[in-house]
C-alpha cells in the first residue's frame, strides 16, 4: 500500500517484459525520448489551451484539434463539435478546470463534468476527456485516468493485466476507480521504473508502460477493444501510440481521426496547432 491508498497486487515479472517491450519497441522508432518529447507536447496543448485563460473563449477548432489527440474521445465528441452541444461542453470543460474549484476532490469535478452528459454506454468517453484534460493541464498533479487504464464496472484496464494472481482470469477486481487509486498505481509504477534506473521524465515513462501493457493486451485479444479505431498493429507500439492519441493528426495533410457528424473527417487548418500536431506524430513515427 502506497500512501494509504488501495492496495494493488502487481505482477513484477509482467511488467518487467512490457518495459523491456518499451524500450526495443521505441529504440527501432527513434528512441523513447521522442515518444515523452510527444507526450510533453500533447500536454503543452492542452494545458494552453485549457489552463491559461478563460475556457468561454476556447475557439472550437482548438478543441478539436485537441480531440484528436484523445483515442476514445475523438470517436464519439461529434454532437459536442456544433450547437447546441458546444455550449453544453464548453460550461462542462469551464467547471471542470475552474481554479476555485481546486479544493473539490478530484472525483467529485469529474463527476460533476460527466453530469453535464447522459449516462449511458454511448457517453462513457466523458470520463476518458475529463481525464485527459486534467492530466494534460497539470501531470504532476494529476496521473492519467483513463477508462484503459482502469474501469471498474467493465472489470478491465491495465491494473488487470499487470495483478499478481495466477486466477486473475476468474476474478473481478474490487479496487475502485478513483483518483486515490490512479495515484498508487503511479507511485507503484514510479517507484518500479527507478529501481530499473529511470529517474528523469518518470510520470511520462509511466504513462509509456501503461500503454505499452494495454496495447499488448489488445494485439493479444485481436484489436477486439475499441475495434472501430484499432486495427491489426503493423509495429510493437501502434497500439501503444493510439492508445495515446499520438497517431491523431496526418503530418502531411491536417486531416485528422477526428469526424464530425456526417463522417467528415476534421481538418487542422491553424498553422500552430498543425505543425504541434506533425511534431507530435514525427515524435512517434520516427
Amino acid at each position: 500500500m502506497v500512501g494509504g491508498g488501495p492496495r494493488l497486487d502487481l505482477c513484477g515479472p509482467i511488467l518487467k517484459r512490457a518495459f523491456e517491450t518499451l524500450i526495443a519497441g521505441s529504440e527501432s522508432q527513434g528512441g523513447i525520448e521522442q515518444w515523452i518529447d510527444a507526450l510533453k507536447l500533447k500536454s503543452r496543448m492542452i494545458h494552453q489551451a485549457l489552463g491559461e485563460g478563460d475556457p468561454t473563449d476556447l475557439p472550437l477548432d482548438t478543441f478539436k484539434g485537441i480531440c484528436a489527440f484523445m483515442a476514445s474521445v475523438r470517436r464519439r465528441v461529434a454532437p459536442y463539435l456544433e450547437q447546441p452541444g458546444w455550449d453544453e461542453m464548453v460550461t462542462a470543460l469551464t467547471e471542470l478546470v475552474n481554479p476555485d474549484r481546486g479544493a473539490v476532490p478530484v472525483d467529485r469535478r469529474i463527476d460533476g463534468f460527466c453530469a453535464h452528459f447522459p449516462r449511458d454506454r454511448k457517453h462513457r468517453w466523458v470520463r476518458d476527456l475529463a481525464a485527459e484534460v486534467l492530466h494534460g493541464i497539470d501531470p504532476e498533479r494529476y496521473p492519467l485516468m483513463c477508462r484503459w487504464i482502469w474501469d471498474r464496472q467493465a472489470n478491465s484496464g491495465v491494473i488487470r493485466e499487470i495483478w499478481f494472481d495466477e486466477d486473475i482470469d476468474n476474478m473481478t477486481l474490487d479496487v475502485p476507480d478513483g483518483y486515490d487509486t490512479f495515484l498508487v498505481l503511479r507511485q507503484e509504477l514510479s517507484q518500479f521504473l527507478s529501481d530499473n534506473g529511470v529517474f528523469r521524465d518518470v510520470i511520462w515513462y509511466v504513462d509509456l508502460l501503461c500503454a505499452k501493457v494495454y496495447g499488448d493486451y489488445i494485439a493479444a485479444q485481436g484489436g477486439l477493444y475499441l475495434r472501430a479505431d484499432f486495427s491489426a498493429p503493423g509495429d510493437p507500439m501502434e497500439h501503444t501510440r493510439r492508445l495515446l492519441g499520438l497517431d491523431g493528426v496526418s503530418p502531411r495533410s491536417g486531416r485528422t481521426r477526428l469526424k464530425a457528424i456526417d463522417g467528415e473527417a476534421f481538418v487542422i487548418e491553424d498553422d500552430n496547432l498543425l505543425e504541434r500536431g506533425r511534431s507530435m506524430h514525427n515524435n512517434g513515427n520516427d
